[in-house]
């Protein structure tokens, strides 16, 4: 049998971390759109509108799951490594950051009632109240990673290639034991 096989870090330099980092949020989040889209699109048809009451597919749970349980994984690794590493390197961003954590306690809650909607035996679990959820988190989600986008770019940009030294790139060694 053979052992499996590890993956070998190789450190990045500060300008190509800063890149690697702004290329990452991105495609992360496109990520995301593309999850949150498909997952409307479960639930409305190819015709927009929201199916018939007893329509809501049953996978549709734990595709949502599955997701919330994604961006909750990014936002927390946003709010334990990258942000606050980032509002040392830069503090006259910190309004910048405590309006992204704001963004992510938000939508935790709206996260929270669609779980809640799509929770079996709901008495809300209507498909035009889950697309309102729906539509509604596509709209704040949008914004916020435009935000995050535009602003995290334009910092790291800013920052340049001796600005940077946090090293949020490196496994998490005591999490593995």
């Amino acid at each position: 049998m053979e052992a499996p096989q590890r993956k070998v870090f190789i450190p990045l330099t500060a300008p190509d971390r800063a890149v690697a980092l702004s290329e990452q949020l991105i495609r992360v989040h496109q990520s995301l759109r593309e999850r949150l889209a498909s997952a409307r699109q479960q639930l409305t048809g190819s015709a927009g509108r929201p199916a018939p009451a007893a329509a809501i597919p049953e996978d549709l749970l734990s595709y949502c799951l599955s997701f919330c349980t994604a961006l909750h994984t990014h936002h927390t690794g946003e709010d334990t490594q990258l942000l606050p590493a980032l509002r040392a390197a830069a503090p006259a961003l910190a309004p910048v950051i405590d309006n992204l954590i704001e963004d992510h306690r938000l939508v935790a809650g709206i996260l929270q009632q669609v779980h809640n909607l799509l929770a079996p035996g709901s008495p809300a679990a209507r498909p035009e109240t889950l697309k309102r959820e729906l539509d509604g988190l596509i709209a704040i989600l949008e914004s916020h990673f435009s935000y995050e986008e535009r602003r995290i770019a334009k910092a790291l940009d800013i920052l340049g290639p001796n600005g940077w030294t946090a090293n949020i790139f490196t496994p998490d060694e005591t999490a593995a034991n």
